[in-house]
């Protein structure tokens, strides 16, 4: 890889739908405006926040290819190309790489739980089927998949993947990545709890709840730690940043009750720009009881709550 996908941070665009739960494409073009005019570095459509595991594979298309056409060019896209199946995910990945992705995330094979031997296979036949960099989405709450440090670096020396999302809330797992490749191999900090240290060990940039929920501070927290260096000031950022994670993360990292992650960012998404409607169930609306928080938590990074 001569050079990263991205560096910054790139939002998870989310999937607006009707009450119905009807794709509502139209809403979509005015999220990405937003995101971008937040100054993101690139967008990511069908992460984790575009809500991939509810749509069947045409509607994927359908969202992949409005995304694409509403970015127009604008910062990169990374597009989300995930499936359990090899020859569907393979599928979505030759469709978004015609588009104009940019680049391709793609989670490991998730629920069957194959042997790392198994998905490293999956990830060298998408290779094979395109010519745009892949980024693997490590996730093992949510996949049961934990491929090493070695195994990527596998992939990585193989030229089957260009990089990682580590949503690991182990920071040293981003930093032996970035050691042993002197910064060849694209570490993007795919976790909230362990973004600010990820990005002070050199992380290329962030891909997660914060960036795709309030990019414009996280915009900020990048470059006062990546390119000015100015940790102090960084410290004071987060301050105001951490306690929006917390409240997004709660019920995530209790595995229990409490904020969504989800439901957490569709109700800032709504508070602070165009409408983006709520999740699909059988994630709820985030409840009232944290809604008042939520706002003030906004307020804080400076945001204006839509009335």
């Amino acid at each position: 890889m001569s050079q990263p996908p991205f560096r910054g941070v790139c939002a998870s665009s989310v999937t607006p739908f009707h009450p119905d739960g009807r794709l509502w494409l139209e809403r979509l073009k005015p999220h990405i405006d937003w995101l971008i005019s937040e100054q993101v570095d690139a967008i990511s459509p069908l992460g984790s926040s575009g809500e991939f595991p509810a749509l069947e594979c045409e509607d994927r298309k359908r969202v992949l290819a409005a995304a694409i056409e509403a970015v127009d060019g604008r910062v990169p896209v990374v597009a989300g190309t995930h499936d359990y199946s090899t020859a569907r995910t393979i599928d979505l990945s030759k469709f978004a790489a015609a588009h104009g992705a940019s680049a391709l995330l793609i989670v490991p094979p998730y629920y069957m739980a194959p042997t790392p031997a198994q998905v490293m296979d999956h990830y060298r036949r998408i290779a094979e089927s395109v010519s745009i960099p892949i980024l693997v989405y490590h996730n093992i709450p949510l996949t049961s998949v934990d491929l090493t440090t070695d195994h990527l670096l596998q992939l990585f020396s193989e030229q089957a993947i260009a990089g990682v999302k580590m949503s690991n809330a182990e920071p040293d797992r981003q930093c032996q990545l970035l050691q042993a490749t002197e910064g060849r191999f694209a570490v993007y900090s795919g976790i909230d709890t362990a973004a600010f240290e990820g990005l002070c060990h050199g992380a290329h940039g962030w891909i997660s709840g914060i960036p795709s929920t309030v990019p414009r501070p996280a915009r900020r927290l990048y470059e006062l730690i990546a390119i000015e260096g100015n940790l102090p000031e960084a410290r004071e950022l987060w301050t105001l940043l951490a306690p929006l994670m917390r409240l997004q993360f709660q019920a995530y990292h209790s595995r229990g009750e409490g904020a969504h992650w989800f439901s957490t960012m569709k109700a800032a998404l709504n508070m602070i720009g165009p409408p983006v409607g709520d999740p699909q169930a059988p994630i709820a609306p985030l409840p009232p009881a944290h809604r008042d928080t939520l706002a003030t938590l906004l307020r804080n990074l400076g945001y204006t709550i839509n009335t």
